[in-house]
């Protein structure tokens, strides 16, 4: 539903330029009719595919089979009949379905990130300035700042950019122009440990686990099931805790952004 609405949204918006610029512009000769490019099946075939992969066809590994039992079912709806089973009897079937493909699938990305973090992580262990950590992260500090350390307890003020081991941005403070702000117990704990490390001014690489990131479910779609996770982290300024009670805990991956660096 989420991708329809989208659909709409960008159908509008396209409508309202549309209208806008039509609404300004002097009067002219009606253009000439332009061809269009695409065939109508070749426009539904391309909206089949992105309804496709929103649901994830791909990922969850559906055969042929399993395909075209989901088409006939989306060729049922289209039609405007009734579901061909009642909802109340197949729907507990179909959680229990779902579920052991998306477990399937899950337990395919955790091999997948366990195999790209083992190599990852003998490619930088030995690398001049990389320290390990009894806990697992491994820091690189890239600027030494002039300022005080940060304690667990404190707010931070940083910049930072995260991205997977194949360099994948995920999240980026940087490229929102907007440095980020939380208290720093209330975040990753490869965060929370790593960027005591450094000093106000300083700027500092973690290479973090899942294990000190978000665990083996990761934060799809942008952070996949067992990821070890890269930040460039420079800490802009600190300030104690106050009085008031503590907020919730954040994430620093409030606002994903998805941009491919490699």
């Amino acid at each position: 539903m989420k991708f329809i609405s989208k659909f709409k949204a960008a159908l509008l918006a396209i409508g309202t330029a549309a209208a806008l610029t039509a609404q300004d512009a002097p009067p002219a000769a009606a253009p000439a009719a332009e061809a269009p490019k695409f065939t109508e099946s070749q426009l539904l075939e391309t909206f089949g595919w992105f309804v496709g992969r929103r649901i994830g066809l791909s990922e969850l590994g559906f055969n042929a089979e399993q395909t075209a039992a989901i088409i006939k079912g989306i060729q049922t709806s289209a039609s405007g009949a009734d579901s061909p089973y009642k909802i109340d009897e197949v729907g507990p079937e179909l959680d229990k379905f779902m579920q052991a493909k998306q477990a399937e699938y899950t337990a395919k990305q955790r091999k997948k990130s366990d195999d790209a973090s083992a190599k990852f992580f003998d490619t930088i262990k030995d690398k001049k300035g990389v320290v390990a950590l009894p806990s697992g992260l491994y820091y690189e500090i890239l600027t030494e700042g002039a300022g005080a350390y940060p304690k667990a307890t404190d707010t931070v003020k940083v910049h930072y950019t995260g991205t997977l081991v194949d360099g994948t941005v995920f999240d980026s403070s940087v490229q929102r122009g907007e440095p980020a702000e939380f208290p720093l117990n209330g975040v990753i704990p490869g965060w929370t440990e790593g960027v005591q490390k450094i000093n106000k001014g300083g700027k500092i690489k973690l290479y973090v686990p899942y294990q000190l990131a978000y665990g083996e479910e990761g934060r799809p779609p942008t952070i996949p099931p067992a990821a070890t996770l890269v930040f460039e982290v420079e800490l802009l300024d600190i300030k104690a805790p106050s009085a008031a009670a503590p907020s919730e805990p954040v994430s620093v991956t409030t606002e994903p952004v998805t941009v491919e660096t490699k």
